[in-house]
């Protein structure tokens, strides 16, 4: 799996990023199959509260799931798009038949 972190307009921690490499790795665990998977984060304007976005969207053989939370943190967006990916991929897991 390849995994692309994005930082649109500022430059991301270290700190970031390995929270992100730790959550996209649940999902492979979940899913064998990801073949990419590519993370934006952008700081929305105007400055809200609420303005940090990040935007995931994960590659498997014929299909790109994609999601994107915009939250007070970055890692609570990364947490929250990570989890609607879950349930896009579980839900495509049970359509396709796949374990």
């Amino acid at each position: 799996m390849k995994l692309r972190i994005q930082s649109i307009n500022f430059d991301s921690t270290t700190t970031l990023q390995s929270h992100i490499t730790k959550k996209v790795q649940k999902l492979e665990k979940n899913f064998d199959e990801i073949m990419n998977v590519e993370v934006y984060l952008k700081v929305v304007k105007p400055e809200t509260a609420t303005n940090k976005e990040a935007e995931i969207k994960v590659t498997i053989p014929n299909i790109d799931f994609f999601a994107s939370k915009t939250c007070d943190s970055f890692e609570e967006a990364v947490d929250l798009t990570i989890e609607a990916l879950e349930k896009q991929i579980r839900k495509h897991k049970e359509k396709t038949g796949k374990k």
